[in-house]
């Protein structure tokens, strides 16, 4: 079950949010962490042992941080079990495969067929029973032993499958004491309804085009198709998880919590910098927190500032997903955040118009290498975006592009126009509830209609 599907929208919200609203406020958590976990074993019927690895983790998260207090002789013992069982779980589903397939095709003895199906969130569920853990044992926040809270606070089903990554400090005073206020709720519900829009209706068309490219096969498109496929691929990518973030964030106004905005127009930056700093914003957080800063950060002379990037950029890569692939985007953004850092980064927001059309055309490069697997494809795909290094600019299809731009362009022009603050600032100017509700409901309307005709496709950051 999926925030962008008719069973979703039609049954579990209605069910839910009137069992929450009807509940006294002491039995709202226990309304919240069943209805939770009511979302997640949905999600889960088909492979019950990840369900149970949710509930064993939340308990282990829960008893480390207790006896992480209360036995303070051994808080460092405690503290890396549980940062251990982590990372050993997330190891055995997310990386065994890779690493067993890959050294099998060296070594023989090691050629073991390991492919376990990966839980959904368990990247970030991960992280944030990891944070909270750390945060209890440097004392940054007082640990939880309300069990019930605790519960609640990692398996909120808005942000639990694929985040934003909540951290307990977060959200701490709203597990015990939190006001469900009737227009923070509909606001929540507003801000869901675009976050639904921007999912099915804008990422899920746009995602079309990439399939299609990715059915012709690289080598036999041109190099507009190439140019116009990964635009299109970098927007979907965008209003797919900004999607999913918005919805988050609108459950989570509709629950009485504040759900930390994850998007803050990133494609609107000068530099990849600032564009990391405006992209899965809790993410950069998390690995600001607990990896870049505890490695020492810049405190510690240039090279050690260097290193420490390095480590924080490939662990970003590799926490993506297991290929060759993704440690490379995280190498190659490393490299750029380097070069803008002592290099070119003062020049590019000096001159704005620079910095725009340097971060135009760098964006669609760096998601070329996220998004395909495979290097010597991923390649191929490169000379047909630069075709002075490979087959020509034309593909055996000549005018290829012309089709595809005429059944794509408006998805393309109206990303490239949400890119931008303007029409949200027209939109705030907005103050008749009438007009608002109406685009609310249109947009509702045609996202629903789009769900039951079957035009729609998992979030994609349900991989990572």
């Amino acid at each position: 079950m999926v925030f962008s599907s008719i069973e979703f929208i039609c049954l579990f919200m209605p069910a839910f949010f009137l069992m929450y609203y009807l509940a006294p406020y002491k039995y709202k958590n226990i309304v919240l962490l069943f209805g939770s976990l009511c979302f997640y074993a949905v999600g889960t019927i088909n492979y019950p042992i990840h369900f149970i690895l949710f509930i064993i983790s939340l308990v282990v998260d829960y008893a480390c941080g207790v006896f992480i207090i209360d036995k303070p002789k051994y808080k460092k013992v405690f503290l890396t079990c549980g940062i251990m069982m982590h990372m050993l779980v997330l190891f055995y589903f997310k990386y065994s495969g890779f690493v067993f397939g890959e050294l099998g095709k060296r070594i023989a003895f090691l050629d073991i067929d390991i492919s376990p199906v990966l839980p959904i969130g368990i990247s970030f569920y991960t992280f944030q029973g990891v944070s909270y853990i750390v945060d209890v044992y440097r004392g940054t926040v007082e640990v939880e032993r309300n069990i019930l809270n605790y519960g609640v606070y990692i398996s909120m089903f808005e942000q639990l499958i694929a985040g934003p990554i909540v951290t307990y400090s977060q959200v701490r005073k709203e597990l015990r004491n939190r006001r469900i206020e009737f227009r923070n709720v509909m606001t929540g519900v507003a801000i869901f309804i675009f976050g639904l829009g921007f999912k099915v209706l804008l990422a899920n068309q746009l995602g079309g085009l990439w399939s299609d490219v990715t059915t012709i096969g690289y080598d036999s498109i041109s190099t507009p198709l190439a140019w116009m496929a990964i635009i299109a691929y970098s927007l979907q990518l965008y209003f797919d998880f900004w999607g999913y973030s918005l919805m988050a964030i609108g459950i989570g106004k509709m629950l009485g919590f504040n759900i930390p905005k994850n998007f803050d127009f990133p494609y609107l930056s000068l530099t990849m910098t600032e564009f990391w700093r405006r992209w899965h914003i809790t993410l950069g957080s998390w690995f600001r927190e607990y990896v870049y800063i505890p490695l020492g950060g810049n405190r510690q002379g240039k090279f050690k500032h260097i290193r420490n990037l390095f480590v924080v950029w490939l662990l970003t890569g590799v926490w993506h997903g297991a290929g060759y692939n993704f440690a490379l985007w995280g190498i190659v953004l490393f490299i750029i955040l380097l070069v803008e850092k002592y290099c070119t980064g003062k020049f590019f927001n000096k001159y704005p118009v620079v910095g725009h059309i340097y971060m135009i055309l760098l964006i669609p490069i760096t998601w070329t290498v996220f998004v395909i697997e495979n290097i010597g494809q991923m390649g191929v795909f490169f000379s047909r975006l630069f075709p002075f290094f490979g087959q020509g600019v034309w593909s055996v299809f000549r005018h290829d592009y012309i089709k595809y731009w005429n059944n794509y362009w408006m998805f393309i022009l109206i990303g490239i126009i949400l890119c931008m603050r303007w029409p949200f600032n027209l939109l705030k100017k907005i103050k008749n509830v009438v007009i608002i509700t109406v685009i609310c409901l249109a947009i509702l309307a045609a996202s629903v209609y789009c769900m039951y005709m079957g035009l729609d496709d998992p979030f994609l950051y349900f991989r990572f």
